[in-house]
């Protein structure tokens, strides 16, 4: 069971360096409040932390189905 992140994005990046922009682009956000869920890897964290400023993450676990 892998771990994964729910990123939701509490900051608008205008006035933000364009790098930034692209970030917040490339996890898939694309309005205030908008959240997205990513499997939790190095380079997901990585995004994360130059975006953190604009962002709130949280784990969630993987719910087991049958």
């Amino acid at each position: 069971m892998n771990a994964k992140l729910k990123i939701t994005l509490v900051k608008s990046p205008i006035g933000y360096a364009r790098d930034q922009k692209d970030t917040v682009r490339a996890l898939g956000l694309r309005r205030m409040n908008h959240s997205v869920i990513k499997e939790d890897h190095p380079t997901i964290r990585g995004m994360i932390r130059k975006i953190r400023h604009l962002v709130q993450w949280e784990e969630i676990e993987n719910e087991v189905r049958s």
